[in-house]
């Protein structure tokens, strides 16, 4: 049987109760605006990762034991994977599911970083909110919402910031090894945000504030 103990307490039943509402209200949001119903099977994979993502949620809330997080948070980074496979396979690629995905994996690092930041420092919580910060700036600045070309480097780097800070909350890292670890990860997020940036400076147009164009 479950211990108790390591059942949610007031404030992770709290929080699970708003994700599960945020969450909903964005989906339905999100399913009449790209008009995408019903779901594709990449999508049900992606929200099973939601599903999982919550889990961890509830569990940063309340404090829960990192014997549950860490396994959760894993089962959840490789479903990542999975959900584009299954995406290509079945030839259901669509613009829903990549938003879909990507903005599970920018709440699932938010979560980690916000976790991992008790034990190393508050500059951790950088890497969960340069995509935030992004997407605010890019209101503000019309041409920062320009397409993105592919990028195998921002997906490896963007992969990354999951994988260390999963490795840094498990708490199996020495002290030194996991600093050192999240902080390469940071740095190479805002390389990888500034290559973005810039590429998309130079892009821009005065007409539209940004138009489609590739570099490396």
């Amino acid at each position: 049987m479950t211990d108790p103990a390591s059942w949610p307490d007031a404030r992770g039943w709290v929080t699970g109760a708003l994700y599960a509402l945020v969450v909903t209200v964005l989906l339905v949001v999100a399913v009449r605006r790209y008009r995408r119903w019903p779901p594709g099977p990449a999508d049900l994979v992606t929200l099973v990762r939601v599903g999982l993502i919550g889990a961890v949620t509830v569990l940063v809330a309340d404090g829960g034991p990192v014997g549950i997080l860490v396994p959760l948070t894993v089962l959840a980074l490789v479903l990542d994977g999975v959900d584009g496979l299954v995406a290509r396979g079945t030839r259901t690629e669509s613009d829903f599911g990549a938003r879909f995905d990507m903005e599970a994996d920018a709440f699932l690092i938010l979560v980690l970083s916000v976790y991992v930041s008790w034990s190393l420092g508050h500059w951790v919580l950088v890497i969960g909110v340069l995509r935030y910060l992004f997407g605010a700036a890019a209101w503000a600045a019309p041409w920062l919402r320009g397409p993105l070309p592919p990028s195998r480097a921002r997906k490896a780097v963007a992969a990354m910031q999951g994988i260390v800070l999963t490795a840094a909350a498990s708490g199996l890292l020495p002290a030194p090894v996991a600093v050192a670890a999240v902080a390469g990860a940071l740095a190479a997020l805002v390389w990888s945000f500034g290559r973005d940036v810039s590429g998309l400076w130079r892009a821009r147009s005065p007409r539209t504030g940004a138009r489609r164009e590739r570099w490396l």
